[in-house]
């Protein structure tokens, strides 16, 4: 029995490395221990798993369903033991982890390193991405999305901040244009929009009353970057709407300047994701309790469920 969950073991490395190599590596073996694991386990089975050429590796149709099947299996024996070790006091353990470009690499990674520096037993897997991935489905421990959020089945949620949106233009676009006094105004003048996945990422303000009002664009000028819209913002080719976090340096030394100041603030939701299991790891509560305290713009927190 121990030779076949080894050998199981050495398989899904094969299948996540993307080669016999890699997971020869990973695993401290030679090409040939791992390729004879994979040989003995195809010969059990009476199965091919991978379709194998002298460049690629990639697996048969049989080889995907046991893969699945297999890597669900070795999560929840992981499980088990964490469950049994859930009193130990030390953080322990790898967290593979997804996150948005942006507010990732300049907010939530420093955090994250520090917990790297702090706990030596932690191992973390980062992935960037602003696409929106399937937690479980893709083998995430947890995620950070940002904007409004429904519960995914097999899925818990955290708020850990609300990131702050700011309103802003450089003087120089202002040198022939009056400066807009409501949301209304907006409408005749050049946005600087964020379009991603075929879709525009509307802007929604808070009128004087605090109620959320969908504001009219026009814009000839469109980006999947924000740093590209705080490029062009700074250059004076239009207003934009963007995170307090991202623009604060140029508020602070006057290349943007923070407009509709008297209207309130308006802010988008950020949360943690993770697969629903009986007892949460030690190791990615201090993880989303550490991200919750330490995030910009914080604004009521949601407390960690037990």
């Amino acid at each position: 029995m121990h030779h076949r969950l080894e050998n199981i073991s050495v398989f899904v490395e094969a299948v996540e490395a993307g080669g016999f190599s890699r997971a020869a590596e990973r695993l401290g073996l030679s090409r040939s221990a791992v390729g004879k694991a994979v040989a003995r386990l195809e010969e059990r089975l009476d199965a091919r798993l991978f379709n194998r050429t002298t460049r690629v590796l990639t697996l048969t149709e049989e080889g995907q369903i046991y893969y699945d099947k297999c890597r669900r299996a070795l999560k929840e024996l992981r499980s088990g033991e964490e469950l049994l070790h859930a009193g130990r006091t030390d953080v322990v353990g790898k967290v593979r982890m997804s996150m948005p470009i942006l507010f990732g690499r300049h907010c939530v990674t420093p955090i994250l390193l520090e917990l790297a520096r702090q706990y030596p037993n932690l191992d973390l897997d980062l992935r960037f991405s602003d696409l929106l991935v399937d937690v479980i489905g893709e083998g995430f421990d947890l995620a950070i999305r940002q904007g409004p959020i429904a519960d995914g089945s097999g899925l818990r949620i955290r708020k850990i901040c609300s990131q702050n949106k700011i309103i802003c233009a450089a003087p120089s676009y202002f040198s022939e244009r009056a400066k807009p006094q409501t949301i209304h105004d907006l409408e005749m003048h050049d946005a600087l929009v964020y379009w991603r996945s075929n879709r525009l990422f509307p802007w929604q303000l808070r009128d004087l009353g605090g109620n959320l009002q969908n504001c009219k664009l026009k814009w000839r000028l469109q980006f999947d970057n924000l740093e590209a819209i705080v490029d062009a913002a700074v250059a004076g080719l239009g207003i934009a709407w963007l995170p307090d976090w991202l623009i604060r340096p140029h508020l602070n030394e006057g290349r943007l300047l923070s407009l509709l100041d008297r209207f309130p603030s308006t802010a988008v939701d950020t949360f943690a994701v993770w697969p629903e299991t009986p007892t949460l790891p030690k190791r990615l509560r201090v993880i989303v309790d550490t991200l919750a305290e330490k995030l910009p713009g914080i604004s009521q927190a949601d407390p960690m469920p037990h």
